[in-house]
């Protein structure tokens, strides 16, 4: 039996794990450690062993993601979400269809310090729902459009997909974040746009409301202020070259902390419960990273992504054919397997498939970054894609009255709001480059 044929049976018995509900991690460790001792024998396995776990986690740059998310924590659990969702809603409430609007851009707004996609959707769902349900909003209308909102947790800078993606494929995080804003900004818009349009075509779906008075708005704003000034803190840092991005994370873990303890919203039992969802979904993540690791060094001695590469390279498919299959094949994917460990899986074979290839002539670092942001939003999409749409669970945990294939007829919209800015991104790198290219 061939090196490559190892690496093909062994991807698919993990495949198979997985379906099965074996965890993630162990359905990538165990398949990846008999493949790489089928390959190299079992003294190298233990020789790789001895050291691999150690290599992994005493990367400097891994250290982002526990505290991007500890700031996402203390924000959750210090109940900033209501000031934005608030400030959001006197923006936009005077509009029919506003405080879904509103939800989309508190959605954003939140996501920009949590870095989630679960963590976003379920907090300004349980700020934004109940006020849409008291105004007579239709359940597919607010579910739907909380749903996709919460997407933004992902495509909004800190995004720990993002962070993920910049460790596996070595490349400078502060430049992936600087690419993600105006994808994710359009996406923002792309979906407020899509609830105005679908509140003029189905009106019955979203009451007129009466706009805030002008004292409720300016209270509004001043409660916001701190998370404003939390984000410019840390991210005009971080574009400013005054500290990294892992110094970023722990100043705004720090800002936030203090933002949630003077407001009085973050007691001890709010306190422990950040470190602990701070602690449980770091665990997991890092243990999704060891069984990744396993597996791709298993993949890489079978020579698989190697071959894959080399035979797209000369298969003579023109590259937007062979990305936009790529894209679609992530979409599907996306359906049925959570995101984090789709990037950690398929990345390090897919990627140098992507780098192979001849894209508008863009340069390596560029086409790793736009490649990248692609990818995150491939990821969001999966976010509200039937079958398997996390979030979409999520809101159906917290409007159970509202039947869930209600929700997801009311995300079809949304999709094709995504599947339009898809398209532009893939046309057009330079709505994701120009940034970058800008301001590095």
């Amino acid at each position: 039996m061939s090196n490559l044929s190892i690496g093909i049976a062994l991807f698919g018995a993990m495949l198979a794990l997985m379906a099965m509900r074996v965890p993630i991690a162990i359905a990538m460790f165990v398949p990846g450690a008999i493949g790489y001792a089928l390959i190299s024998g079992w003294n190298p396995l233990l020789n790789h062993l001895k050291g691999a776990v150690f290599a992994r986690f005493s990367v400097y740059d891994l250290s982002v993601i526990p505290l991007f998310m500890l700031m996402g924590a203390f924000a959750m659990h210090g109940g900033l979400s209501k000031a934005l969702f608030d400030f959001a809603n006197g923006l936009l409430g005077r509009f029919r269809g506003g405080m879904a609007m509103a939800g989309v851009l508190a959605c954003a707004a939140f996501g920009s310090i949590s870095g989630s996609s679960v963590a976003t959707t379920a907090t300004i769902a349980q700020v934004a729902l109940p006020e849409m349900r008291r105004i007579n909003y239709s359940g597919r209308l607010a579910t739907a459009a909380l749903a996709a909102g919460g997407t933004l947790g992902i495509l909004l800078p800190p995004s720990v997909t993002l962070m993920i993606y910049a460790i596996l494929t070595e490349q400078n995080i502060s430049k992936l974040f600087l690419a993600a804003y105006i994808p994710g900004l359009l996406a923002a818009a792309g979906y407020m746009l899509t609830i105005a349009v679908f509140v003029r075509l189905y009106p019955e779906h979203a009451p007129r409301t009466v706009a805030p008075s002008r004292a409720q708005f300016v209270r509004s704003a001043l409660d916001v202020w701190p998370i404003l000034a939390i984000f410019l803190v840390v991210f005009g840092g971080i574009y400013g070259g005054l500290f990294t991005p892992t110094e970023g994370a722990s100043i705004g873990a720090a800002m936030t902390f203090l933002i949630a303890l003077l407001r009085g919203s973050l007691g001890r039992e709010r306190f422990a419960a950040s470190l602990l969802s701070t602690a449980q979904t770091s665990g997991m993540i890092f243990m999704i990273f060891m069984g990744a690791d396993m597996m791709n060094a298993c993949l890489a001695l079978s020579q698989l992504p190697t071959e894959l590469a080399s035979t797209v390279a000369h298969a003579g498919v023109p590259p937007l054919v062979i990305i936009t299959a790529i894209m679609l094949f992530y979409v599907l994917l996306g359906s049925v397997m959570d995101e984090l460990s789709m990037i950690m899986l398929t990345i390090p074979v897919i990627f140098p498939v992507v780098m192979g290839l001849d894209i508008f002539g863009l340069l390596p670092t560029e086409k790793a970054i736009w490649f990248g942001i692609l990818i995150l939003m491939v990821v969001e999409i999966g976010m509200i894609f039937p079958p398997v749409g996390l979030n979409v669970y999520i809101m159906n945990g917290l409007a159970k009255d509202v039947p869930m294939a209600e929700t997801y007829k009311g995300v079809v919209p949304f999709l094709i709001s995504d599947a339009i800015r898809m398209a532009l991104l893939i046309l057009f790198p330079g709505i994701t480059l120009w940034l970058v290219r800008t301001l590095s």
